[in-house]
């Protein structure tokens, strides 16, 4: 369960958090004072703060710097009054995950408190490399023996300690932000913050905003000044995941934050400079995005200082097994579930899946499939219809035809309620899918022919499960093209 330390003298304001998260599995403490804070701060440690910056026995950024003096890790987010707008933006320049405006919006309350909880659990869970450190009970591992997955801990080894730029290449799925983790907390940097960004969730016109901040007005909308994520990460790590969708105009400004370590917020003519370090990642081939013209070669050269390149699962050999043991183990115990072990030919389907989806379709896979299973075997027949089917088709370069009848069926066999919608969601992934087959997933030219912007695509991409590599497929129907 995640922890919240509130820190206000405003009893309205404690009433209003605990309606916000009385649903949610949060721990939400309350601190009235800078003294209370700092005795609650210094007892255990929460994953996210909430401060005001006028207290009763404090005001502006002291009991800020205090908490971050503590921990910098420890997202901090601030609540402003009227007139405290100034000493937010500092506290902002000076490391604080985000400020609140009062009144307080609780959709906006629980929206950024759980982004800040996701922040803060990528900062302090383990990742961990096996026959090279114990895997900690609440931790994520690296897992795998094979000859490529050692040479990606090797490379762990030699870049972690240095402030080399990482470029982390490998399909959707492999493990990429886990191996930017593990290369964060064994850097020198991991007792700074690690911000992570997927640049393909941020809509076109905001992504510089996003990642350098704006100046009030400098575009509709900015009704107040925006401190970006890079100055947020200063003195630690950013990761930006999906870097091969950054348009063109963000690749100039990127270019020149890795040159020059400065940057303009957008509006702005201050140049502010940064001390980050920077780890990207990508699932698609960042040398043919730029003999097409899409990424600037430039900007690949100085991303692609250090490359570290997961290898897809089905390449792996008997890590699979390895990984099917562990996450059956790990998501028995998260689900209170009895199963110890599958049975050969469960494992055997298994192996002769393809994987499109790598380790992340395996956890899903596995979930499904404990989810239905009983006692402590787990049969094949728990196995999601498209791994039993990919298994035991032969392979070929031909795009199957779904079966609505099959599936009709196999859905009124599990007692569906919802049919209607689960057949309108299956048919809007089939159309997504093939659109962005037919324009080899370049999502402006499949948005112009679906009738809808980028950003719905976008949106729709990754609701529905559906990834963009040299073929395009979606985590349901894993249709290859």
């Amino acid at each position: 369960m995640a922890s919240v330390l509130l820190i206000d003298d405003e009893p309205a304001i404690a009433h209003a958090f605990r309606r916000a998260f009385r649903d949610q599995p949060i721990s939400l403490t309350v601190a009235t004072t800078a003294e209370e804070a700092m005795a609650a701060l210094a007892g255990a440690r929460p994953d996210v703060v909430v401060m005001d910056v006028h207290l009763p026995d404090a005001t502006g950024l002291e009991t800020f710097r205090r908490a971050r003096l503590l921990d910098a890790r420890t997202p901090i987010i601030l609540i402003t009054g009227h007139g405290t707008t100034d000493l937010a933006i500092e506290a902002m320049k000076e490391g604080a995950f985000e400020f609140l405006l009062k009144p307080l919006e609780l959709k906006e309350v629980r929206e950024l408190i759980d982004r800040a909880v996701r922040s803060s659990q990528q900062m302090r869970v383990p990742a961990a490399m096996p026959e090279v450190e114990p895997t900690p009970p609440q931790g994520d591992l690296l897992i795998g023996r094979c000859p490529a997955m050692q040479e990606v801990y090797k490379a762990i080894g030699r870049v972690a300690a240095t402030d080399a730029t990482v470029l982390i290449l490998g399909e959707s799925g492999t493990g990429k932000e886990l191996v930017a983790r593990a290369i964060y907390q064994h850097s020198h940097r991991a007792e700074q913050p690690f911000v992570a960004v997927n640049c393909g969730a941020i809509p076109e016109t905001l992504i510089e905003s996003e990642l350098f901040g704006h100046e009030r007005g400098s575009f509709t909308g900015a009704e107040r000044k925006r401190i970006g994520k890079f100055e947020q990460a200063n003195g630690g790590t950013i990761f930006l995941d999906e870097i091969g969708e950054l348009p063109p105009l963000s690749q100039v400004k990127m270019l020149r934050v890795l040159q020059e370590r400065c940057f303009e917020r957008v509006g702005g003519n201050e140049t502010v400079h940064t001390n980050v370090r920077v780890i990207a990642a990508t699932n698609v081939d960042p040398e043919r995005m730029v003999a097409d013209g899409q990424f600037r070669k430039d900007l690949y050269y100085r991303l692609n200082v250090f490359a570290v390149r997961l290898p897809p699962l089905r390449e792996r050999g008997d890590d699979l097994e390895l990984l099917v043991d562990y996450y059956i183990r790990r998501i028995a115990a998260d689900f209170g579930s009895p199963v110890r072990q599958l049975e050969p030919a469960a494992l055997a389907a298994l192996r002769q899946y393809t994987w499109p989806g790598n380790v992340r379709e395996l956890q899903s896979v596995l979930k499904q499939a404990m989810l239905q299973a009983r006692g402590p075997v787990l049969l094949a027949d728990f196995l999601p219809a498209q791994v039993l089917a990919k298994s035991a088709a032969i392979p070929d370069d031909t795009r199957s035809v779904f079966d609505w009848d099959a599936f009709v069926r196999d859905q009124i066999a599990a007692g569906s309620e919802t049919l209607y919608a689960e057949a309108l969601a299956r048919m809007e992934r089939e159309v997504l899918v093939r659109v962005l087959q037919h324009t080899h997933g370049n999502q402006l030219q499949a948005a112009r022919i679906l009738g809808i912007t980028r950003g719905s695509l976008r949106n729709k991409i990754r609701l529905l499960g559906i990834t963009i590599e040299q073929t395009v497929w979606s985590d349901d129907d894993q249709t290859g093209a």
